[in-house]
């Protein structure tokens, strides 16, 4: 079999960068390394495998001007909603990055170093979803990536639905070198800088040893969304200039009408006799909009204060040792070490928050409504009516709260490996840790907040306010502000062996034979902010824990029965605490001809209820935008008798607790693809690829959450043909409970191409294409209610709401020259529909009642990267790169809130054009 085609077979447009010989045409099968492929324990040639596999070599990773492995793979086409870019500083898990294959999630995707999990990071994202964080592996080290598309539960176990992130460090590296670079956007700002040094001495064949050392620090400057003012909507919360109402996303401080208001910087008072409200003077000293609404108040948005891009600063260490006992036997030693630290800015604190939490003897319901319960005195000074108040008020005076992340993790590995009696075996011990300390700044302690407004007799009365605020005392700030911290931990201890060898000869070769045997328990605890137990701080209750322990036996078979025909299966059985799970894979390759070949797999997969799902001391609270079904039936027209434009787009607030019987999630996938050397330098792969992840454990879709009757309102009733229409009032909070729901079937194609150029005395090249197409994204939430979310913006409620694209697509170019290297990306990102599902009414309306963005789309976004590099001697290369050099615009995107009116996943069309310089020099 020529090697081109075992190099397509393994599904990547990229290997021959992770190769230092040409790939095409060359018949080199008696030459290639047998190596361990991910999703299988038999050692063979890379490109021997019926799974599509998409390797990404070191070079590669290294010019494509990223700074972190996470941002490469969220360029991949195979990366979906649910991603975490490293901007989302908002989101619960903020600090961390991750990735979710096919859009089904981070904690459907498998992420692996060396072939072994890692501890997920210490905070469930949406308070649900565990995962690894990325940010945890250093770049410099990363000897390749393997990304196995069709799942691989079967080998490795539970959370492999969507396939597997196998990230490879080096093992074997020699001599000393130091790489060091710096970038900037081209606003002079967001500016990045980072060096490592690699460090490794011995040769096994000659000294038996080796030791590799790895150190790596960045530092990246925080970005304001005011930062990108003059970048059209970006980073924009008033769009109004584009036709939209007031009440978007990130607007407060507005009254939308009698008895309804947001909370205001000046502070709003509501008349007791008419309810309406009204706002307090000072409005133009204090925010940048300065421009009331049509009924009055004080408007402000979130970028007045919010970050796009967090502050970073982080290290990482890696070593490895290995230690050539005999002929025979290989000892090796794995630690690492990562500390990440980030700081994110958000806005100040509102003093009428609604906030949920287990429910207690004292709150028996599980939540407490500021807004209705934090009342002015009607002895404060500033209180004009004579009697008691219901209050509006965002308090500029305590300033902008800070979210800081503080994680460290660690890793340590130790085992033997070798061959004995006819098998290849590898065992060892891997012991894992994250810790994780958050520290939110400008907290509110409630009780002194309650005291302050509205009880004559407390020592911190009167607490005045906005424009005011200047005439409070340092005392009453030092007891009512307050920093909320938490400190979570995770722990992973793993006991594996596993062992493989060849059979008795087949027509096709020899059959071969692996088995494998795990322990591991893992450990969660994340308790939530101090003081939001029972509601005592302006912040809901998140936390999870849970202790489980697994234990696991698999074997795999690869059957060449004739030699055109390969066979593969495997199966897994894993026994939890309280279900067991069995898992097969199946796979089939013919090679009729050396230059073709058909494949396909079956694969069963699984994921075990997280902690944060199953555990009855697990709740969160998170927050998605819906149209209130009874303020704006339709999802478009306001409601007679009080409502507004608002409430059909309101950002509404679910209670999602755990429930320990919750099952299993079980997934079936299929794949079905051809390989193909059309000419000697051009290749193709095509995979067709389905999956169906049935029993979901997701929390109650917000917007059907939003119709329950026990959903929390404000007392702002409609009133229609002088009738008050009880349960009317603002949406406030609802329940969504977790829950087995029926089932999520997505499908699509993958096309890779590669081509390679021979240029002569002008050098080589190569082109590639890949391209993913989601032809179908349906969630089944029962027998009659199903969503659609290919090409829509949804899924908002178990992702970050980036939307799911139909087509995503990468054009890879390098060219190859004397000493230099030239490297080009376009990545491409097509237009989506701005609904929440298929079938449902436009989800961003202008004022007029419109649709907010043109055909109710997000438009499609294409950046171009380049790089390229120069080997000024054998010691010093120099290298630069340049990401999105066109300088594009991210497209509007005014309902997502991962960015402020632009899609998180469009980050770098919202930085704008950024160039980073360095250098690598190697001492020996």
């Amino acid at each position: 079999m020529a090697r081109s085609v075992r190099l397509i077979f393994s599904g990547s447009v990229v290997a021959a960068g992770l190769l230092a010989t040409p790939a095409m045409a060359q018949d080199a099968s008696a030459n290639v390394q047998r190596v361990e492929i991910t999703g299988s324990s038999i050692k063979r040639a890379t490109a021997e495998t019926a799974s599509p596999i998409q390797l990404i070599g070191r070079e590669e990773l290294l010019k494509s001007g990223k700074a972190t492995v996470a941002e490469y793979l969220q360029t991949l086409t195979v990366d979906g909603a649910g991603s975490l870019p490293t901007g989302f500083g908002n989101g619960f898990a903020a600090g961390s990055t991750a990735i979710s294959l096919r859009g089904l999630g981070a904690t459907s995707t498998l992420v692996l170093l060396n072939g072994r999990r890692m501890a997920p990071f210490a905070r469930a994202d949406d308070g649900q979803k565990s995962f690894t964080d990325l940010s945890t592996v250093p770049m410099q080290i990363v000897e390749r990536i393997e990304i196995l598309k069709d799942g691989a539960s079967s080998t490795y176990g539970a959370d492999a639905i969507a396939g597997v992130v196998n990230i490879i460090l080096r093992k074997d590296f020699e001599g000393l070198q130091v790489k060091a670079d710096t970038g900037a956007s081209r606003y002079s700002d967001a500016k990045q800088n980072k060096a490592s040094v690699s460090f490794g001495k011995g040769n096994l064949d000659n000294d038996r040893y080796n030791f590799v050392f790895n150190a790596e620090y960045q530092q990246a400057d925080k970005l304001k969304n005011s930062d990108r003012a003059s970048r059209g909507h970006i980073g924009h919360g008033d769009l109004r200039p584009y036709g939209f109402p007031i009440g978007t996303q990130f607007a407060s401080g507005y009254i939308n009408g009698t008895n309804n208001a947001t909370a205001s910087p000046v502070g709003l008072l509501r008349d007791p006799k008419t309810t309406n409200y009204v706002a307090l003077p000072g409005c133009a000293s204090l925010t940048s909009a300065s421009q009331t609404g049509a009924n009055g108040g004080c408007v402000w948005y979130a970028d007045q204060f919010r970050d796009m891009q967090p502050e970073i600063e982080s290290l990482n260490l890696y070593s490895r040792g290995t230690f050539q006992i005999n002929e025979n036997t290989q000892a090796y030693v794995e630690a690492g070490y990562s500390k990440r630290d980030t700081s994110f800015t958000l806005v100040p604190p509102s003093v009428t928050p609604t906030v949920a939490f287990p429910p207690n003897a004292a709150n028996p319901l599980g939540f407490i409504n500021y807004g209705n319960l934090n009342i002015m005195s009607a002895a404060h000074p500033q209180n004009p009516y004579g009697a008691p108040i219901r209050i509006r008020y965002t308090a500029f005076d305590v300033g902008p709260s800070t979210r800081s992340a503080n994680n460290e993790f660690n890793r340590f590995v130790i085992g033997v490996k070798g061959s004995a009696m006819g098998w290849d075996y590898d065992t060892g011990f891997t012991h894992s840790e994250s810790k994780l300390h958050l520290d939110y700044s400008n907290m509110l302690n409630m009780k002194v907040v309650a005291a302050a407004l509205g009880d004559p007799t407390s020592k911190y009365f009167p607490y005045y306010i906005g424009a005011q605020a200047n005439k409070n005392p340092a005392s009453l700030y030092a007891a009512m502000v307050t920093n909320a911290t938490s400190d979570s931990t995770t722990k992973l201890n793993v006991i594996d062996f596993k062992a493989s060898r060849e059979l008795w000869a087949l027509p096709g070769g020899n059959m071969g034979l692996a088995v494998g045997a795990e322990h591991r328990q893992e450990k969660l605890s994340n308790p939530s902010l101090k003081g939001s137990e029972d509601g005592s701080i302006n912040s809901s209750y998140v936390a999870a824990f849970g202790d489980t322990k697994v234990s696991a036996i698999y074997a795999e078979v690869l059957a060449p029965v004739i030699k055109n025909v390969e066979l593969s299966a495997a199966v897994r059985y894993d026994k939890y605490d309280n279900f067991n799970s069995t898992t097969p894979k199946v796979g089939a390759k013919w090679t009729p001809v050396k230059s073709f070949a058909l494949r396909g797999t079956y694969t069963e997969g699984f994921r075990a209820p997280g902690p944060a799902e199953g555990s009855a001391q697990s709740q969160s609270t998170g927050t998605s935008t819906v149209a209130d079904p009874i303020r704006c039936p339709g999802g478009k027209t306001p409601a007679a008798g009080g409502a507004t434009s608002t409430d059909c787009a309101i950002p509404v607030a679910a209670v999602k607790v755990g429930d320990p019987k919750l099952q299993p999630e079980t997934s079936k996938g299929y794949t079905l693809g051809v390989v193909w050397d059309v000419l000697a330098d051009t290749g193709i792969t095509l995979d067709g690829w389905k999956i169906k992840r049935s029993n979901e454990i997701n929390p109650l879709p917000y917007n059907e959450a939003a119709a329950l009757p026990t959903a929390i309102r404000n007392d702002n009733n409609l009133v229609q043909n002088g009738v008050v229409i009880p349960n009317s009032g603002t949406l406030v909070l609802t329940q969504a409970p977790y829950r087995n729901s029926s089932f999520t079937e997505i499908s699509g194609v993958d096309l890779d191409i590669k081509q390679r150029l021979r240029l002569g005395a002008y050098g080589k090249a190569q082109l590639g294409l890949t391209w993913t197409h989601v032809a179908s994204w349906k969630r089944h939430e029962s027998a009659t209610t199903v969503y659609q979310f290919a090409g829509t913006h949804g899924n908002c409620d178990t992702s970050n709401c980036a939307g799911t694209p139909k087509d995503k697509i990468n054009l890879t170019g390098t060219w190859d020259i004397g000493d230099w290297n030239f490297n080009g990306i376009v990545n491409y990102r097509a237009k989506m529909k701005n609904i929440l599902f298929e079938g449902n009414t436009c989800a961003s309306n202008l004022a007029n009642g419109q649709p907010g963005t043109t055909d109710c789309q997000i438009a499609s976004f294409t950046t171009l990267d380049l790089s390229t590099r120069y080997n000024f001697s054998k010691q010093l290369t120099l290298f630069a790169s340049m990401n999105n050099v066109l300088d594009k615009i991210a497209p509007l995107d005014p309902l997502t809130y991962g960015g402020m009116s632009y899609n998180p996943m469009d980050a770098t069309g919202a930085i704008g054009r950024y160039v980073k310089v360095g250098l690598n020099y190697k001492f020996f």
